[in-house]
């Protein structure tokens, strides 16, 4: 039964109160067969045996292979496995077995002490089974030579006792005790001579002291040496011979000579490296032990050790054999196998644009392994950058400077190749390049594509509202180039800058008002851009605006004169007029320029078509034919006077035309003449006015804006005029270019022969054409 088992009867035990009974102790030898009884255990201990089976009398083990086993039947003891007390205990000591015996009902445990003795079942054994010792013939009498120990697994008496060797004249036997060991010896007691015997074999026997007794034996075997009296010698104490370095491995250096005089196997040598020899050498060079020849084995490196020290033996084949000794030095002669070294001692990887020339960016040492001319280093930058390099005090450091002016606007980066190249033939190079990055200083100021900036603005513009923008550019990075707009203000009453207003981010210019082309036609005023860079620096622009008109103005009619809202007049003409008589003249005006301000008249209404005609462009109204006696007395004309505008404006003026007698119109023309005079030189003097500030700004306006088209390349439609359907060869006109296009501007001053036929509302001008000869319709607004 198992260990956990048992540890449960036993707690039960306790618990129950029931102790354990007496000890017995069995004394048995080993190697019994199975089924041997040790011992009828239930009788010893006053046990029932009739009960044992109920009980469940047993033995509890904790081992897997139970060496015991109990007979319920009878209560006998008896062997259930192979019993090997040197298996079980080592050593001499008593070797015990504790056996524990359960029953229950009541529960007791008891326990039962199982000697195993020991039994003479094994024989003495040597590890080996000859040894062989050399001994010189010269060899003094009384020397000792150690022994191999015999072994035997048996203990007290049953293990090794004693040695014996064979009888003979020159070697005895002698047991030295060591603790519970004997360690025997074998002694020279009388000189050998190799002449007489060279060899001689003896036998060693271990016996042990059981009955009975066993032993085991060795064979010894003794050989005479003969007497080796020269040693070997070489011709040179020490010897000493130069190799490059890099030798391919395994070349042969040098070939060692040693002789002996001795004849025979005295006189044969053999060759080692000596025992001082460096641990590292023995890893380059091997020494062949029979020739003497010396090769290399493993890299030869002159930067590692340029000079190598080996001590060589030559032994003979003698007995004892005796050895000669020389040193072979092995000196290294460099090579450019190295190439050299640059080292960074310090860099700065940024560089202030406006460092002065000489400013140390880096400092730099370089070294090559290589000796002499092979190690003398040539330093130089290979690529072109505004960089040189300065040799120090110290030899082999050098610090690289700047040579020239630096400017992170043309180049932000360098990368500076260094080269380093040392005296040897063939040459070796090293490359290290060293990446240096331009910080920026704020040495730009803003920069305007264009000065000055025209900007078109169409009156009536929202208040508010964004008109344009300016924009410049900074070559500097970061704060350098973070630019702020502001207006610069004079301060007067009457400047306009107070109405315009600056995004000082963005540059986007805001109208704080309304323009009226009427009022102000164009205006100039200065932005300022400022960079964030300490110190800042700042440039301006100074900003033209021209305000583009609008057709926001209605024709005004001068005459007939205006009264309660309606432009009205009543016109006398006799009877007796022929056709082509100029009745009356319309006037009007309009505030706004160009085709906004061109006024077209038109007979809106007309009691009779083939009486009246109107002049589109000059407002004259004539008679087309003679008056008849069926002809009406009185005539009204409703005129339409509009302008060209896309969106056009009007007004409408009515003339009353009244045919009377020629007697009676001669009298009211001299009444009407008196007063119309003054009235007529009013009104002129007003319209010939007006229509000379009028034509004045078209003309000064059509001329700054024909100069700034030229002077620009850009192409793009102007937006001041616009085109119209308009056909007709007008005898007032302005030419200009835009880009690839050319534009006509057409004045307000119209042919005096120029008509139109009642009742057409066509916006055709009929002209002769001088070069054709006849006459046509030709549209000349805008030319490709």
């Amino acid at each position: 039964m198992g260990g956990p088992c048992f540890a449960f009867y036993v707690s039960l035990l306790l618990m129950l109160g029931t102790q354990a009974s007496a000890q017995i102790r069995y004394s048995i030898p080993e190697e019994l067969k199975e089924g041997t009884v040790v011992g009828n255990v239930a009788k010893d201990l006053g046990l029932d045996i009739t009960s044992l089976t109920d009980r469940r009398f047993r033995v509890v083990s904790g081992n897997k292979d139970a060496l015991f086993e109990v007979n319920q039947n009878n209560g006998a003891l008896y062997v259930s496995g192979h019993i090997d007390r040197e298996e079980l205990c080592q050593g001499s000591g008593a070797c015990l077995m504790e056996l524990k015996i359960l029953v229950e009902n009541p529960l007791e445990i008891h326990y039962v002490i199982v000697e195993i003795t020991d039994v003479n079942d094994h024989a003495p054994s040597f590890p080996e089974k000859e040894q062989t010792f050399e001994i010189g013939e010269q060899t003094l009498s009384g020397r000792r030579f150690q022994l191999d120990t015999a072994r035997d697994p048996d203990a007290g008496t049953n293990s090794i006792r004693t040695y014996t060797l064979t009888s003979n004249e020159h070697f005895d036997i002698d047991i030295r005790q060591s603790d519970e060991e004997k360690i025997p010896f074998l002694v020279l007691k009388k000189s050998l001579d190799r002449e007489q015997k060279d060899r001689h074999t003896l036998l060693l026997t271990a016996v042990d002291g059981g009955k009975p007794q066993r032993s085991g034996k060795l064979n010894i075997s003794i050989v005479v040496l003969d007497s080796n009296d020269n040693r070997p010698m070489f011709s040179q104490e020490i010897y000493q011979i130069e190799i490059q370095e890099n030798v391919k491995i395994g070349t042969s250096i040098f070939q060692m000579n040693a002789t002996d005089p001795d004849e025979g196997s005295n006189g044969e040598v053999e060759y080692s490296l000596g025992k001082t020899l460096r641990r590292k050498n023995n890893t380059i060079f091997e020494l062949d032990k029979l020739t003497g020849e010396v090769r290399v084995k493993g890299l030869v490196d002159f930067e590692e050790n340029d000079v190598y020290k080996l001590d060589i033996e030559a032994s003979d084949k003698g007995t004892p054999p005796l050895t000669g000794e020389c040193r072979l030095i092995i000196r290294i002669k460099d090579v450019n196998d190295n190439p050299p070294e640059i080292e960074v001692t310090s860099l700065s990887n940024t560089v202030a644009e406006d460092s002065k020339p000489g400013t140390i960016v880096s400092l730099l040492s370089v070294m090559d392994k290589d000796s002499g001319v092979n190690g003398k280093i040539i330093l130089q930058i290979s690529n072109d950058v505004p960089f040189e390099l300065k040799p120090s005090y110290k030899e082999n450091t050098y610090s690289v400077v700047t040579k020239g002016i630096l400017d992170r606007e043309q180049v932000s980066h360098y990368d500076i190749t260094i080269k380093a190249t040392d005296c040897g033939d063939p040459p070796l190079s090293t490359f290290k390049t060293l990446s240096i990055q331009i910080s920026d200083v704020n040495d730009n100021s803003p920069h305007f594509q264009q000065n000055p900036l025209h900007f078109y603005l169409v009156e009536n513009n929202l208040a508010g509202a964004s008109i344009f923008s300016v924009s410049a550019t900074d070559n500097d990075i970061n704060d350098n180039a973070a630019i702020s707009y502001h207006i610069v203000r004079e301060g007067t009453q009457n400047d306009i800058t107070s109405f315009i207003n600056v995004n000082s981010e963005n540059g986007h210019i805001t109208a704080l008002k309304s323009f009226d082309f009427e009022t102000v036609k164009t205006f100039t005023f200065t932005v300022v851009a400022t960079d964030s860079g300490t110190p800042s620096l700042s440039n301006n622009v100074t900003v033209n605006v021209f305000i583009l008109d609008q057709n926001d103005n209605a024709p005004v009619i001068l005459y007939p004169l205006s009264s309660n809202g309606s432009a009205e007049g009543v016109e006398e003409i006799p009877r007796n007029v022929n056709a082509g008589h100029l009745v009356t003249k319309v006037r009007a005006y309009d505030a706004d320029i160009g085709y906004n301000g061109w006024l077209l008249f038109s007979l809106q209404q007309v009691t009779e078509h083939s009486l009246f005609a109107l002049d589109r462009y000059t407002g004259q109204i004539r008679t087309l034919r003679s008056f008849t006696e069926t002809d009406e007395a009185e005539h009204k004309l409703i005129i339409l006077v509009k302008d060209n505008g896309n969106v056009s404006l009007s007004a409408t003026a009515t003339v009353i035309v009244k045919v009377v007698e020629p007697k009676e119109a001669f009298a009211a023309s001299d009444v009407k003449s008196a007063t119309n005079d003054d009235e007529d030189n009013n009104v002129t003097f007003y319209l010939m006015i007006t229509l000379a500030s009028v034509s004045a700004l078209f003309i000064i306006s059509i001329i700054v804006l024909i100069a700034m088209q030229c002077s620009k390349s850009t192409d793009y439609t102007s937006k001041y005029l616009q085109e119209t359907n308009y056909d007709g060869t007008l005898c007032h006109s302005i030419q200009y270019r835009s880009g690839d296009k050319r534009y006509m501007l057409v004045g307000p001053r119209m042919s005096i022969g120029s008509t139109i036929v009642p009742g057409s509302h066509a916006n055709t001008l009929v002209l002769p054409d001088r070069r054709r000869g006849s006459t046509e319709v030709r549209k000349i607004i805008s030319i490709h």
